[in-house]
């Protein structure tokens, strides 16, 4: 890594100096990881092109002015580029006219071109660039570790003029050997002050979390179960009156031929579709407020494939049993009753 920076620089250097090949050089060298950088964030390859053409053409410009010992040439290349996207984001366009401004060959980029867009993934924080070497497992004890940023000791040491001593240390033991290993901690990480240290578990917070949200889950289940219950009694209700006020139809299918089944069908059909229809709507519903909260939190929308096919199905069910009754009460009904209400 230490090398590729020297020849960076060394190229930079070069073309301060007035050789014409050395920047040609140092954009060839560079222009994977820039593309990676753009592509990365923004997903579009056209975007993608000119916004490295972007910035190799202010990199040239900017070149005379690059000072070797206050900062890396790649860290000087990312903080333009970083510059250039934002520019880019702000004023919603990017003038094609850089690659112009390049003189060298258009940028074209095809499907093979990106599978061999390589270079490290580089993080800004702090007012510095930092090369991602790995990204660690969802940590299910401690999920803040999940957005944290690790570094190494070394560099802490040389940003932060600290000595490298750890704050906090993470122990993984045999659910049977907790407790003794808890008690083994303290006199372990500081003998000289063992009371000092501090032992925490995240499996009590853990054990706590799951109590809390099995509680909220059985909370949502009942009020579930009661909107169910409600939902199949409304149904039930508009299709006894419904029945009610179309005895005068019931009546004349019977005359017409059609038998008790073809009554009783058409009702509990007719309450089936009813339920059908209401599941749909709370699905497109909820959808909707899932989607509202996902954008106003930033996060993903995602609404899992069982719900697109319980809600329907659920319907469906409760239909076709609050419709039960009605359709036994309509089939029932003798002709000449019927058609004389």
């Amino acid at each position: 890594m230490a090398s590729d920076r020297d020849e960076d620089q060394e190229l930079l250097a070069r073309h301060v100096a007035g050789d014409p090949g050395a920047f040609v050089g140092y954009y060839r060298r560079n222009l994977p990881r820039v593309l990676s950088f753009f592509l990365r964030r923004t997903g579009d390859p056209e975007l993608t092109a000119d916004l490295t053409a972007e910035v190799f053409a202010a990199a040239l410009l900017a070149a005379p002015r690059f000072e070797p010992g206050e900062t890396p040439a790649s860290a000087w290349l990312y903080g333009i580029a970083a510059h250039k996207l934002g520019d880019s984001r702000r004023r919603g366009r990017v003038e094609d006219h850089a690659r112009r401004r390049l003189a060298m060959e258009p940028l074209q980029i095809d499907d093979r071109e990106l599978e061999r867009v390589g270079g490290h993934l580089m993080v800004y924080i702090g007012n510095r660039w930092f090369e991602v070497v790995g990204v660690l497992n969802p940590v299910v004890l401690d999920s803040s570790l999940d957005s944290t940023a690790f570094i190494s000791l070394p560099v802490a040491e040389q940003l932060f003029q600290t000595a490298p001593n750890p704050s906090e240390i993470y122990v993984r033991a045999n659910q049977s050997e907790v407790i003794p290993v808890s008690n083994l901690l303290p006199a372990t990480a500081d003998p000289q002050d063992p009371s000092g240290v501090s032992i925490s578990r995240p499996s009590d917070a853990l054990e706590a979390r799951a109590a809390a949200k099995g509680q909220f889950t059985t909370l949502l289940l009942g009020l579930g179960a009661v909107a169910l219950l409600v939902g199949a009694i409304g149904i039930a209700n508009i299709m006894v009156i419904s029945v009610l006020e179309r005895r005068g139809e019931i009546g004349l299918r019977r005359a017409l031929g059609a038998t008790r089944r073809h009554i009783g069908v058409q009702f509990l059909a007719e309450s089936a579709l009813l339920a059908v229809l209401g599941g749909i709507a709370g699905l497109v519903l909820g959808a909707g407020a899932t989607y509202i909260y996902a954008v106003t939190r930033n996060e993903p929308f995602v609404v899992p494939l069982y719900a697109l096919i319980a809600a329907p199905a659920a319907g469906f069910a409760i239909g076709a049993l609050a419709g039960l009754y009605p359709a036994l009460r309509a089939a029932r009904l003798s002709p000449t009753e019927a058609l004389r209400a």
